[in-house]
């Protein structure tokens, strides 16, 4: 079914049309049961805004944020567990996915005997974990509208901006995943992933740090992604957001750099 209608629905060439093709290969892999790992993927994030947006924030209460405009604590944790469901999402094709098939399973080895170039896989990897992100995404948001911690207008704001995280890190998942060597280097990524989730600003404001590690903090991307998404959610958007957005883009464009010149090392040779 994948294979007749998508050809159809995408009728553009050239890049954009071989890039759509590696997609289109991993939207067919969810006839197997790979969508059950795609699905389990969005309880992550749902269970801690339960258990600790809601059941540790009813005993902390309300909390400020860097406008002085104060908040329930839900509404606070909210925003930064549909940010880190982003990136969350986007790293899980990217690195351990994107890994297994370049390395291991050699697959991309295969794509290049086409007319597919590295930097076209590159795009359509991404594209298929953007597929993937903007599924949990949109899920989180309509829950985070039905508790009635954002507004439906401010949800639908909200969207590009966790397409946008995704990106990013999907880019940033990518450039790292060329640089590794084995499966044991993903301990290191896990470590750094579970380092930002905790002190990116998610749980706590980073003014409730130390100034160094607070500016420290702030350079992060997933930082920048919650500052973007909450702004966002709480509408308190301001010309700091722009910052937020500008990182994002230019996190992407690195990553995109580094992962296709990467490739095109590692896999033309």
């Amino acid at each position: 079914m994948v294979t007749l209608v998508l050809p159809r629905l995408i009728s553009f060439e050239g890049t954009g049309r071989r890039a759509a093709s590696v997609t289109e290969r991993n939207i067919a892999t969810l006839r197997s049961a790979y969508w059950l790992v795609v699905v389990s993927g969005f309880f992550e994030p749902v269970l801690y805004l339960f258990s600790i947006g809601v059941g540790v924030g009813g005993l902390i209460g309300d909390i400020a944020l860097p406008g002085g405009r104060v908040v329930p604590y839900a509404e606070f944790v909210a925003p930064a567990m549909l940010a880190a469901s982003a990136m969350s999402g986007a790293l899980s094709e990217t690195t351990f996915s994107f890994f297994g098939k370049m390395k291991f399973v050699r697959l991309y080895e295969a794509i290049l005997a086409t007319p597919v170039r590295p930097i076209e896989i590159a795009l359509g990897e991404l594209a298929w974990a953007m597929i993937r992100g903007v599924l949990y995404s949109a899920a989180f948001v309509v829950i985070m509208a039905l508790m009635d911690l954002t507004t439906w207008a401010r949800a639908l704001v909200m969207m590009p901006a966790t397409f946008l995280v995704g990106l990013a890190f999907g880019a940033l998942g990518m450039a790292v995943s060329t640089v590794i060597r084995s499966w044991q280097d993903f301990d290191l990524i896990a470590a750094g992933q579970f380092a930002l989730f905790l002190f990116s600003g998610t749980f706590v404001p980073p003014t409730a740090y130390p100034e160094a590690v607070r500016w420290l903090i702030e350079a992060t991307p997933l930082y920048r992604s919650v500052d973007l998404i909450r702004a966002l959610s709480t509408g308190t958007a301001g010309w700091m957001q722009l910052l937020d957005v500008l990182y994002l883009l230019v996190l992407l464009a690195i990553g995109l750099t580094v992962a296709g010149r990467r490739m095109a090392k590692l896999l033309c040779k």
